[in-house]
């Protein structure tokens, strides 16, 4: 019996002995968002300079002042990482709740052209015509196409809807096709062309197309098939 107890106390101590050799658990760090902002800006800005196929995820770390193991445990690839850089490029200054209210749509859209977003859009086009290899990756190729232009769809959406409630243009303008000219035109402009969407040409495609289209009712299907 005394063998048995003995047995016993040699192993509660062995198991105590382990216990105190195992480092103790803390809990994990809470994910901080100043971070995450810190390495999809450093991000976006190697993209422009070097492009897609020219940036690693070390020299984002590097940017970024941050570890490569930091970096990964949010991103697993370089791929996710552009497609999530993509998306927090346009939301960072692009807000529903700061939209412009000068009185007329022509106004509010022009207001939205400031001297810092030019520069920013001329940056976002640097981005996107230096994606290079990323198109081959399906997968993640429409997120970031999503990221990169619907919210300024959202804004235009917005403000020609508040223009409609004023009366200033139709209640049944092809709202939607209006949105769509004007990502289209911009990437047409910046990708194809390679010349900013200034201030200039904004206001030749507001007034030339723009607000003329608006103020007409849309089409009905009937007419269009006639």
């Amino acid at each position: 019996m005394s063998e048995i107890k003995r047995g016993k106390s040699s192993v509660r101590s062995q198991l105590s002995d382990e216990a105190e050799d195992k480092p103790v658990q803390k809990p994990g760090r809470k994910r901080d968002p100043s971070r995450d902002a810190k390495i999809l800006e450093a991000t976006i800005e190697i993209l422009a300079e070097a492009g897609f196929d020219g940036m690693t995820m070390d020299m984002v770390a590097a940017r970024a002042k941050a570890g490569k193991a930091t970096v990964y445990r949010r991103w697993s690839s370089k791929v996710e990482l552009v497609r999530d850089s993509l998306a927090w490029m346009n939301r960072t200054h692009l807000e529903l709740d700061n939209l412009p209210d000068t009185g007329t749509l022509r106004g509010d859209l022009l207001a939205l052209l400031k001297p810092r977003s030019i520069e920013e859009d001329e940056r976002k086009y640097r981005v996107f015509a230096g994606m290079g290899s990323f198109w081959q990756h399906s997968e993640f190729v429409e997120a970031g196409i999503a990221g990169f232009f619907e919210p300024w769809i959202v804004i235009n959406r917005e403000l020609m809807h508040r223009a409609v409630g004023r009366g200033e243009i139709s209640a049944s303008a092809d709202i939607e096709l209006a949105c769509e000219v004007i990502t289209s035109m911009s990437y047409f402009r910046g990708l194809i062309q390679r010349k900013p969407f200034d201030k200039r040409y904004f206001t030749a495609l507001i007034d030339g197309i723009l607000l003329p289209a608006l103020k007409n009712p849309k089409p009905s299907p009937n007419a269009v098939d006639q």
